[in-house]
C-alpha cells in the first residue's frame, strides 16, 4: 500500500484529501498519512481526520511512498513540483471515484481530478494539473502541465490549454481554440478566439484585460 503525503493544507488540500480518502475507500492501494504545509499556524491541526505534520522541510522525516501536491496557485505548485521531482519524489494521480475518464485518455503524474469531472476520449492531461470539480474536458483536448481548469468550466473538442494556464469557474472554451501558457480566463467567460500566452481575458465573448 502506498503511503501518500499531501503537500499543502489549505482549502484546496482538503478537497484533495477528500478525493484521496474516497479513492482508498473505493479500493485504491493508497493510505494518506497527512499534510505538509509551511504555515506554522496549521501544524498539529487535524483536517478530515489527517494531521498537518509540519513544514515541507520535514518531508524526509515522514515515511511515505508518494506525494500529491494540493496547492491552488499554479506557479507555486510548479515550483514545489519541480523541486520535489529533482529530489526523486514520486507522484500519484488523485482521481475522484465519481469522475469519468475515457480509457484512452492520458493523464500525467501529479494531476488531481475532482468530483464529477469528465475527461473524454483522446484527451491528454499534463503533469501536476488540476481538473477541478465538475469541469468537462472534451475529446482530444491537450491540457498543459501545471494548468488549472476550475470548477464547472467546459472545454469543447480539440482545445489546447498551455502550461500553467487558468480557466476560471464556469468558463467556456469553444472547440478548436487555444488558451496560451500562463494565461488567465476569467470566471464565466466565453472564449471564442485564441488567448495569447500570458494574457488575461474575461467577458462574453472574452476580451483581453491585459497582456
Amino acid at each position: 500500500m502506498k503511503r501518500l503525503l499531501i503537500i499543502g493544507a489549505g482549502g484546496h488540500a482538503q478537497v484533495v484529501a477528500d478525493t484521496v480518502l474516497r479513492m482508498r475507500d473505493a479500493g485504491a492501494d493508497i493510505e494518506p498519512v497527512g499534510y505538509l504545509d509551511d504555515d506554522p499556524r496549521l501544524s498539529g491541526e487535524i483536517r478530515l481526520g489527517l494531521p498537518v505534520i509540519g513544514p515541507l522541510a520535514s518531508i524526509n522525516a515522514v515515511e511515505h511512498d508518494a506525494l500529491v501536491i494540493a496547492i491552488g496557485n499554479n506557479r507555486t505548485r510548479r515550483r514545489v513540483y519541480e523541486r520535489l521531482l529533482d529530489c526523486g519524489e514520486r507522484f500519484v494521480v488523485a482521481c475522484h471515484p465519481s469522475a469519468i475518464v475515457a480509457p484512452d485518455a492520458i493523464v500525467a503524474v501529479g494531476t488531481v481530478i475532482g468530483a464529477r469531472v469528465v475527461v473524454n476520449t483522446g484527451a491528454i492531461i499534463g503533469a501536476n494539473a488540476i481538473l477541478n470539480t465538475g469541469c468537462i474536458i472534451e475529446h482530444h483536448n491537450r491540457i498543459g502541465a501545471h494548468a488549472h481548469i476550475a470548477p464547472g468550466a467546459v472545454l469543447g473538442g480539440d482545445v489546447i490549454v498551455g502550461d500553467g494556464a487558468l480557466v476560471g469557474i464556469g468558463a467556456t472554451v469553444l472547440p478548436q481554440r487555444t488558451v496560451g501558457a500562463w494565461s488567465i480566463v476569467g470566471g464565466g467567460a466565453l472564449v471564442a478566439d485564441a488567448v495569447a500566452n500570458g494574457a488575461v481575458v474575461a467577458g462574453v465573448p472574452a476580451r483581453p484585460l491585459r497582456h
